[in-house]
């Protein structure tokens, strides 16, 4: 896990005075810059150890709280591998006084949003919930962390050892590079070294794993001593103080967790590796050199150095890679710090065929450009010029605040260190550059790996070793491995002082649609805005109706690479001219085309408004038409296409698609294109799409930040101006018949570890007074985990790392999905699950489940609807749809309104399971019978591209 706002220019001054507990509580003062960003925090120590921070921020009725455990895989032992992110799930289960699933399932039906993580160095615990639930949590979060050991039983042990196998097939086994990370410890530490191993661990590891070795891992790290609190929000210091004592001060205090001194990799010689993927389609090559770990100076400028080598298309290793050898669509150098060592990393994902030798030489190449050439003051400047935007959107939300805080407490004694972490990197000099490149780069070891497509041995750096990975064989059937919750453990609790029985809500919050302006300009364009001083920033977009939608369907992706032109300099500036400029704003600035629109997106600072988006306007209005970029931009389009055949869930989700829509309409074909619809595609086609398509009739100006409408209107007036309207006709394209319901279609992946699955229909239109309905009668089956889809399948079963379900919405019809991806051999049981619960989710539909819904919904309108984007999220969908700018109001009163006939209806009639499609995609060897059988007589085998196989 980086922590991303070290590169932040904001300073904070700090002052101390005594807290109530004893321990010395700091406080940072007001800042005293007009722009500048306070970041006040008190912090105190319980008697047992425990860190507490509190930050208050009353900007919205909701509480976040981040629990961060200094313990992470470098204290697992080797042969019990991914211990600490297991213990992490294992967290998760019960606890002596919440009952069974409670921290899974109802802080969602609270209205909140929970999670974890685990990494080399720590586990952090996050929730952020309405206010009224702020007693709730000190409640669970307390209990998870003092009483939770007791109720841990072997059946849930079992269940969970499945569900953390499965996230591991999803994230790393059955994806394209996925045992790279793998790889790269073994080779760059020593055995005995705690980074040797991943953080996920091993499946013969995780499968090892016992109920003994679950209760020494809590007793020797879960001690609050090694532990901090961080509670953000809406919060009254004393009275959270108070709370804070009262909830976690009886936890007994845990053994001392010696620190771990700092410890280079240390590697004496260069190591080249290569492994064949089953599931890349492009080779790929990493260069990792030993650096130094977090809150060493010097990691900022070696940050800064990784932006010099390859951060934009100025830098030596962009020129030589991307530009003049043509190897690559791009080029990444990271610093990635830990709290023992650091890794800095270069990774070059290649064109399909490409030699990695010859990639390998271009690196040379382009570091010793760099030693010779070296930079000029001018990148120095626009690496800071970036550095305070960073800082605000890394802390813009209460959570972020918390986190960020959380792990600067723990890890560098300081919840304000980001502070320093902002001297620090605004002091990097142009000597400190080029002190740490020879100190850790020039002439230094370095693991490399080669990792190529199966049968491609060609392909690899000449003289590199073949990787040894454990790779899991799949096998056919469950093989006694359907696992559940168990029955309940039985145990004595812990006697407290304090009643640790549910507290009750507190106040309900609420929750209030932000003030929303609006105004249309001369030429057609509207313009939709919200006043939000939280932050200094400003987010807004251009948003033009068409985006696919308006693509030819033999030349479909033409919208997409139309858009990615937009951001290849204009007719005055050069791509390389543009980007400085945006960079020197410290702004940014992006172009997309999606299924129904074009949007420019930008992001800067309050006071940067104007000249972003005069640079947005000059882009839109002026662009470049480079045929050398338009050549890049294919070659690159044609890399990322040729990847995305490795990515088994974008195959699902596209064949998918190709069958509820048919072949003739537009969204059955994906929006950046295929191989064979984008390898016609011309500059003149992209110029026609533009002149034809690119108007502001029908357009929308989104804008939400610290900038009133005066200050927009003002700025907007040259693309009032020069904007000129013109009609774009939107033409109405056919939805076929529906007539594949009950039907099941598998696509095999040979070896793959998981299956994908893909269920339902096109559903309904976001234009449809309905819409509302349908996604309030989701909420339970699988708008998060706390879903029944989730509950089931992984919390039951131990199938999958998650399932969910979704009703999309635009303007044309959209479907209702169901996916998941599932342990292989699970497969048809897993289906068979899903249809049962599809089957029953309507006609079992009760009362009960009707209030939780209503109040999972509008309690957790409080929070989602926080940050920059979220707001402008609102306005897109005012502009869209044409809604009143109360509709969120609407749409809560239309949901309490709703009786359990209207939600069983509106299953009925946009969920019936015997409509739906389903999807496959896995091993067929051992799969496909397993399949058929849940579908006799209905299944259609279908290759990658969605071509029936006889």
């Amino acid at each position: 896990m980086r922590q991303t706002t070290k590169l932040a220019a904001l300073l904070l001054a700090a002052a101390s005075f005594t807290s109530a507990y004893g321990q010395t509580t700091k406080k940072p003062a007001a800042a005293t810059k007009a722009n500048s960003f306070a970041l006040p925090y008190e912090k105190f120590t319980l008697e047992n150890g425990l860190e507490v921070v509190l930050h208050e921020d009353h900007s919205d009725p909701i509480v976040a709280f981040a629990t961060v455990m200094h313990v992470g895989s470098n204290r697992e032992k080797p042969g019990k591998t991914g211990f600490a992110h297991f213990f992490e799930h294992m967290s998760f289960n019960d606890s002596e006084n919440a009952p069974v699933g409670a921290n899974r399932k109802l802080i969602e039906e609270w209205g909140g949003q929970r999670n974890g993580s685990t990494w080399n160095d720590g586990t952090q615990y996050y929730e952020v919930v309405p206010k009224d639930a702020f007693d709730k949590i000190m409640w669970i979060d307390s209990d998870r962390l003092g009483y939770m050991i007791k109720t841990v039983t072997a059946e849930a042990l079992a269940r969970e050892i499945q569900v953390v196998k499965n996230e591991k097939r999803q994230n790393y086994d059955n994806v394209a590079y996925g045992f790279t990370n793998e790889v790269l410890r073994k080779n760059l530490y020593p055995a005995d070294h705690p980074y040797n191993w991943t953080v996920i661990g091993s499946l013969p590891d995780l499968q090892a794993a016992t109920l003994a070795d679950v209760q020494e891992f809590y007793h020797q790290y879960y001690g609050p001593n090694n532990a901090t609190l961080v509670i953000a929000g809406d919060i009254n210091i004393a009275e959270t103080k108070a709370k804070v004592q009262r909830w976690f001060g009886e936890i007994k205090k845990g053994p001392a967790v010696k620190p771990l001194a700092p410890r280079p990799a240390g590697l004496t010689q260069t190591k080249s590796l290569y492994l064949e993927d089953n599931f890349a389609r492009l080779p790929q090559l990493q260069l990792v050199f030993p650096s130094i770990q977090e809150y060493h100076r010097d990691t900022y400028a070696l940050e800064v150095l990784s932006q010099l080598l390859a951060g934009n298309r100025t830098s030596p290793l962009y020129k030589v890679i991307v530009e003049e050898q043509k190897l690559a669509p791009n080029v990444g150098a990271y610093q990635y710090s830990s709290e023992l060592a650091g890794e800095f990393i270069l990774q070059v994902r290649a064109n399909p065929n490409t030699s990695l030798q010859q990639v390998h030489s271009a690196i040379q190449e382009g570091l010793k450009r760099f030693e010779t050439q070296g930079f000029s003051d001018t990148e120095l400047a626009r690496i800071r010029a970036k550095i305070e935007t960073d800082l605000y959107s890394g802390v813009e939300s209460v959570l972020s605040k918390a986190l960020q805080m959380g792990r600067d407490n723990e890890f560098g004694n300081d919840p304000a260190y980001i502070t320093k972490a902002a001297k620090l990197a605004q002091a990097v000099t142009r000597a400190d550059v080029m002190r740490v490149y020879n100190q850790y780069l020039k002439g230094k070891p370095y693991v490399m790996t080669s990792v190529v497509p199966k049968g491609q041995q060609n392909l690899i750096v000449q003289g590199a070793q073949l990787a040894s990975v454990y790779q899991e064989k799949v096998v056919a059937g469950v093989q006694n491995e359907d696992v559940g919750q168990g029955k309940e453990a039985v145990f004595e609790k812990t006697v407290t002082k304090y009643d640790r029985s549910e507290p009750p809500f507190l106040a309900t919050p609420l929750f209030k649609v932000p003030a929303i302006w609006n105004t249309s300009l001369a030429n057609g364009l509207k313009v939709y805005g919200i006043d939000n001083r939280e932050i200094p920033l400003v987010s807004f977009d251009v948003t033009i109706p068409g985006g696919h939608y308006l693509d030819p369907l033999a030349k479909a992706g033409t919208a997409s690479l139309m858009a990615q032109m937009l951001t290849q300099g204009t007719a005055s500036k050069t791509p390389a001219q543009l980007e400085e400029a945006i960079d020197l704003l410290g702004a940014t600035i992006s172009v997309n085309s999606t299924n129904e629109e074009i949007r420019v997106q930008a992001r800067c600072l309050a006071r940067n408004f104007a000249p972003t988006l005069a640079l947005v306007q000059e882009m839109l209005l002026q662009p470049r038409w480079d045929a050398a970029e338009f050549a890049r931009l294919k070659s690159s389009l044609a890399t990322n296409l040729k990847g995305q055949e490795a990515n088994a869930a974008y195959v699902a989700n596209q064949n998918f698609l190709k069958l509820l829509y048919g072949p003739n309409h537009i969204l059955g074909t994906p929006g950046s294109g295929t191989l064979e619809t984008t390898a016609g595609i011309t500059l003149d086609d992209l110029k026609t799409y533009y002149n034809t398509n690119i108007s502001p009739s029908g357009a929308a100006v989104h804008v939400v930040g610290a900038i009133d409408q005066n200050t927009v209107a003002a700025a907007l007036k040259p693309l009032e101006t020069k904007w000129a309207a013109k009609t774009v006709a939107m033409p109405k394209q056919t939805i076929p018949s529906q007539t594949l319901g009950g039907n099941v279609y598998f696509i095999d992946v040979p070896d793959a570890k998981q299956s994908v699955l893909y269920i339902g229909k096109l559903a309904l239109s976001g234009t449809d007074p309905d819409l509302s309905k349908a996604t309030f009668a989701n909420t339970l089956l699988g708008a998060g985990s706390s879903g029944r889809l989730t509950q089931l399948l992984r919390i039951q079963k131990g199938y999958t790392y998650g399932a969910y379900s979704t009703v999309q919405e635009q303007k044309e019809m959209a479907p209702f999905v169901v996916s998941t991806s599932v342990r292989a051999n699970a497969t048809g049981a897993s289906l068979q699950l899903i249809r049962e619960l599809l089957t029953n989710y309507g006609p079992t539909f009760s009362a009960v489940d009707a209030e939780t819904a209503k109040s999972k919904i509008m309690k957790s309108n409080t929070l989602v609807y926080e940050s920059q984007g979220a707001k402008l999220g609102i306005l897109r969908r005012i502009s869209k749809f044409n809604k009143s700018p109360k509709f969120l109001e609407d749409d809560q009163q239309q949901l309490m309104q709703m009786s359990v006939a209207d939600f069983q209806a509106t299953i009925g009639k946009y969920m019936p399971e015997n409509e739906l499609v389903y999807v496959v995609v896995g091993d067929k060897a051992t799969q496909y019978e397993e399949v058929k059988k849940f579908a006799p007589g209905r299944v259609t085998l279908l290759d990658a591209t969605g071509k029936p196989i006889k």
